[in-house]
């Protein structure tokens, strides 16, 4: 339901990043290892809150896994956004 559209290679990527897990916080998608909301990131964005902040409030989540992360959004995101 999440990744419709998505290329399996996309999955792939994002799936050493994110999992989700019906079983874990009702299936919402977290930063794997961790039971931190990819939600929480974005929020803390759309805050105008520092990626510091964000490392500090959640010490489970690697720089490595947000930048993953960011990386996949934005290649999404552009790709909606082309022509």
């Amino acid at each position: 339901m999440y990744l419709e559209g998505v290329t399996v290679e996309q999955k792939a990527q994002l799936g050493e990043v994110v999992w989700v897990d019906p079983e874990r916080m009702s299936g919402t998608p977290c930063f794997k290892g961790t039971r931190v909301p990819v939600q929480c990131l974005l929020d803390y964005i759309e805050g105008n809150s520092t990626l510091e902040d964000f490392f500090q409030d959640y010490p489970s989540v690697s720089r490595e896994q947000v930048s993953r992360f960011l990386e996949f959004a934005k290649e999404q995101i552009v790709e909606l956004v082309t022509p």
